[in-house]
């Protein structure tokens, strides 16, 4: 009934009604505003509707024929593989739709316990909890392990789910300069007077394409008492020999102290995150992290797709073997034509381009010459640093790569051709 009285109201010329429409007219005038600024700086990101399955080869509403993916974070290939499929059916048809329910009241199955199980044991850890995403996992770790007695050292380029996890905390924050280890051991040995030092950071960093130096990070940790907190999100399933991660790619498994991932990448590309390291703190995170306690459990098709793109990784290492040479291919072909690429030996390749309006009509330039790629510009990245950010698949044929780096040669000239007209 209140309900009804209140939209009587407000649709009535009565002051309540003249008061309810006078905000909502203000609020859409602060909305425009805003949204044109975002268009006016070039930075509007439109989203494009793919018609088929992710996979090297998509089709896109409203753009006749294939189109060569280079944006996904499909880095093994495997969110269309048909083993992963078939898991995902499996479990779908075993174990239904979802919970309806958290993981503490009747949201638990034994497939859950299962994945987690494995992801402990994939990462060499004692245990592991799973999450909706790594956004949920980050979120939830530092609130649940920090305390005010405590500090926490970000790297200052860290993704914007770490970012926002420690900010949630009461822990005394510090800032450090990206990749810079005099900058960290200086904020270190400020830190000294905490009771938990814990160093946070990306393994790879998604829009550099760089790799934390965990083995000095780790030296400084050790050095100055320090737990080491990474995350592997763009790392997990393909860098290192087994695919373990930058911790096994840098030979520190043993010194980094908690990890978090996801399953929303090379990991079948689905959804869900996750958190492994220590047994008590797994333990922890089950009684504390809000996220966890606060959101369904994973949907049982999701978990069937994971584990089995887990089971296919560590069956074989091959596939993580060819992203290197596909990577190398890209780059040093790129940087030939002239093109100046961030990050090294890492399949994320952001090709520069520094002004955001021509990140972005390159990109749609792009589109047209059969090649799917997204600009980047600001908030995601800093003002003046927009680029494309090109993500090379073990699924890419060297015929792939060569068409793309071909197309961005094309685009360039095009472009160029206009402002210099």
């Amino acid at each position: 009934m209140w309900a009804g009285r209140v939209l009587h109201a407000a649709l009535s010329g009565g002051p309540r009604g003249r008061r309810a429409q006078s905000a909502l007219a203000q609020l859409r005038g602060i909305l425009e505003e805003e949204l044109e600024g975002i268009r006016g700086a070039g930075t509007w990101k439109s989203e494009r509707v793919i018609t088929s399955r992710q996979g090297p080869r998509i089709h896109v509403d409203g753009v006749s024929g294939g189109i060569l993916n280079f944006c996904a974070n499909n880095y093994l290939g495997l969110s269309s593989h048909p083993e992963v499929i078939q898991a995902g059916l499996q479990a779908l048809e075993e174990f239904g739709a979802g919970l309806s329910s958290v993981r503490f009241i009747c949201g638990t199955q034994s497939i859950h316990k299962d994945l987690e199980a494995k992801i402990a044991q994939f990462h060499q850890r004692e245990d592991a909890i799973l999450y909706p995403s790594c956004f949920d996992a980050n979120a939830g770790l530092f609130e649940a392990l920090l305390t005010p007695e405590d500090a926490v050292l970000s790297d200052e380029l860290n993704h914007a789910s770490i970012i926002d996890g420690i900010r949630l905390c009461k822990a005394h924050k510090y800032r450090y300069r990206h990749l810079d280890m005099a900058d960290l051991e200086a904020k270190l040995q400020e830190a000294q007077k905490h009771r938990l030092r814990l160093v946070a950071t990306d393994g790879a960093f998604s829009m550099d394409g760089d790799i934390a130096p965990l083995q000095e990070i780790c030296r400084l940790a050790s050095r100055y008492g320090a737990l080491v907190f990474v995350d592997e999100c763009h790392a997990t399933g393909f860098l290192g020999a087994t695919g373990r991660g930058t911790d096994e790619l840098l030979g520190v498994m043993d010194q980094v102290t908690i990890i978090n991932s996801t399953l929303g990448k090379a990991l079948g590309g689905a959804s869900g995150g996750y958190t492994t390291g220590p047994g008590p703190l797994v333990s922890l995170l089950r009684q504390r992290a809000r996220p966890y306690l606060f959101s369904n459990s994973l949907p049982p098709a999701v978990i069937g797709c994971a584990s089995k793109a887990l089971d296919l990784l560590m069956e074989s290492n091959a596939i993580v073997q060819s992203m290197a040479a596909k990577t190398q291919r890209f780059r040093s072909k790129m940087e030939a034509a002239g093109f100046a690429i961030s990050g090294a030996h890492h399949p994320i390749c952001p090709v520069m381009l520094g002004d955001a309006r021509l990140a972005s009509c390159m990109a749609d330039d792009m589109l047209k010459r059969g090649i799917f790629v997204i600009g980047f510009s600001y908030p995601v990245v800093p003002k003046g640093k927009a680029r494309i950010r090109v993500q090379i698949s073990a699924v890419h044929s060297e015929e792939d790569i060569d068409r793309c780096v071909e197309a961005f040669v094309e685009a360039s000239r095009s472009h160029w051709a206009v402002t210099s007209s």
